[in-house]
């Protein structure tokens, strides 16, 4: 059971990373940015900031992953997937889909380029988009992470 205590443990922990991360950047640095409080290119300024981060939000989801991954296969937990009031195990899932979709392959191969193309004709909009997807992504963090304490308590919808 120890080794269940050790994989919730990185699980909690690698989530308050990866969360944490997005909240700083999206209610701290992305504001600054906008204000032109670290310097008048701020998409230059915001890849700066990502370049320090990226990686850790990368190892985050991937402990996430494989953390809760290996806590439902331990607890043999495979059967809550199919049931309604366990939802926000979805959820967890889903979200842990669309950041790993995001940092792994979105951002580096088809964001990327596309979004560096819109920075250089239109850098305001290609600011605005950013800032938005990111309060986007947090809103359903944090929905997602007060769904999982709530219902992992017993609280339940259905």
């Amino acid at each position: 059971m120890n080794d269940i205590i050790v994989a919730r443990a990185l699980h909690v922990l690698a989530v308050v990373v990866w969360i944490g991360g997005v909240s700083m950047a999206t209610t701290v640095a992305l504001p600054a940015l906008r204000r032109g409080d670290l310097g008048p290119d701020r998409l230059k300024a915001f890849g700066a900031i990502e370049r320090r981060f990226i990686w850790q939000a990368r190892a985050s989801v991937i402990i996430v992953g494989l953390s809760g991954l290996y806590m439902t296969w331990q607890l043999d937990l495979w059967d809550r997937f199919r049931m309604p009031a366990f939802w926000w195990m979805d959820a967890m899932v889903g979200l842990w889909l669309l950041f790993t979709f995001v940092l792994f392959i979105g951002e580096p191969f088809i964001l990327q380029r596309h979004f560096h193309r819109l920075a250089a004709e239109r850098p305001d909009v290609a600011f605005a988009w950013l800032h938005r997807a990111h309060w986007i992504l947090l809103g359903l963090s944090l929905g997602t992470v007060f769904a999982a304490v709530a219902g992992s308590h017993g609280w339940s919808i259905f």
